[in-house]
């Protein structure tokens, strides 16, 4: 008998983003932030996964494993590399990739902005230019046009509140110092204008992105296609020990609150959580010394995932997919018992009453993390990065130990 009990519908899955997996996205920012001299980047993404070219192999090998979803990206540098100018030959690629997933009864959750934005979008302003929404809309639906009947579940942006969390956690500011000054001079804006997805804090864009959303939600529901439309969060668990109270209310706001509440008539709420906050009289308290931690710093705390499942489902009223959840470590028995405790996480919501619909473990392959480059390993599957070869680790197997 099984330890856990889930809905027949539930979606089991991977997750991945298209710039950290596929490989050589040369027409996006990243790509030049990850190639400037003064770059906060370890090292660039080259060749990343190449799961452009090797997707077949990579789905028919999630599909051996037992996963019926797979969350992925497909990259607007790469559909729209110019304004205006859309590929079709791009878009076919991502038609072929939708078909193999259904192929290998395989759901597809596409997300269609993971953090990656085309370079003249930036020369533009970026998220910080009122004209962002509108662009991305007609994104958006030239995509769905072409790829909207092989969707299953669509993401229209992932994680715009993480600027505003990471505002929080570093003890830096990313928008000073000679990163963000030359990137700006390489997009050829004013350090002001550059409106990075990942890093920029203002409430001007959060405005524009959650107007971009409002627009995506409206013309991806206009088909082709019948699929849920929402967006996702990176969600921490905020806890106060005592005395800090009143200091994780206020971070709550700033961090899921003033998101959840634009997220009302949404299909449904992603949620992407990996560890928890604690938070005392003088902010935020970090993990101690004898604290086991992941590769980023985080603690070993898969329960967190039950306190922002309950919390995400409470501030919005709408179904919950979890679209991210997992824990870098070199080794895998860490990573084993975090999915199983997090796995408990999700079938207690569901026991309580909440809407849960999905669980997709980040990653699905050992890729690359942003500024972090490839040492943060979350991948439930190995990839030798001299030979691309494929190798799944333990922890791959956990879906097929719980149905």
């Amino acid at each position: 008998m099984p330890a856990f009990t889930f809905p027949k519908d539930f979606l089991w899955g991977a997750a991945t983003a298209a710039h950290q997996v596929e490989g050589n996205n040369i027409n996006s920012e990243s790509w030049v932030l990850e190639h400037l001299p003064e770059t906060i980047y370890a090292e660039p993404s080259g060749d990343a996964c190449d799961h452009y070219h090797r997707y077949p192999s990579d789905l028919a090998l999630l599909a051996e494993l037992g996963f019926n979803a797979y969350r992925f990206s497909i990259e607007w540098a790469r559909i729209e590399p110019e304004e205006g100018e859309f590929s079709y030959a791009e878009l076919e690629h991502y038609r072929r990739m939708l078909a193999a997933c259904h192929e290998h009864g395989i759901k597809p959750v596409v997300t269609f902005h993971h953090f990656t934005t085309p370079r003249w979008l930036m020369r533009a302003g970026g998220w910080m230019d009122e004209k962002t929404p509108e662009r991305f809309a007609r994104y958006c639906e030239r995509a769905t046009k072409h790829l909207g009947d092989l969707i299953s579940v669509a993401c229209t942006v992932n994680e715009p509140n993480l600027a505003m969390l990471l505002s929080k956690l570093l003890p830096f500011n990313l928008q000073e110092g000679p990163f963000w000054n030359a990137a700006a001079q390489a997009f050829g804006v004013t350090p002001d204008r550059l409106g990075l997805f990942q890093f920029v804090t203002q409430p001007q864009l959060r405005d524009v992105i959650f107007e971009a959303h409002r627009r995506a939600f409206d013309v991806l529901h206009s088909g082709p296609g019948n699929f849920p439309v929402g967006l996702t969060l990176a969600l921490v668990d905020i806890q106060a020990t005592e005395g800090g109270e009143h200091k994780a209310q206020v971070l709550r706001r700033q961090l899921a609150d003033d998101y959840l509440d634009l997220l009302h008539g949404d299909d449904f709420v992603g949620v992407q959580t990996y560890a928890r906050m604690l938070i005392g009289p003088d902010g935020v308290v970090p993990p101690g010394q004898d604290v086991e931690r992941n590769q980023m710093g985080e603690e070993y705390y898969p329960e967190a995932l039950a306190g922002t499942i309950r919390y995400a489902a409470a501030a919005t009223g709408i179904p919950v997919i979890v679209t991210e959840n997992g824990f870098s470590h070199t080794g895998d028995a860490l990573r084993l018992q975090y999915f199983q405790a997090a796995l408990r996480c999700v079938a207690d919501s569901l026991e309580s009453g909440i809407d849960v619909r999905s669980y997709f473990a980040w990653s699905a392959f050992d890729n690359f993390e942003w500024n972090s480059g490839y040492r943060p390993k979350f991948g439930i599957i190995a990839v030798d990065r001299a030979t691309q070869q494929r190798t799944p680790k333990p922890s791959a197997c956990t879906v097929l130990l719980l149905l």
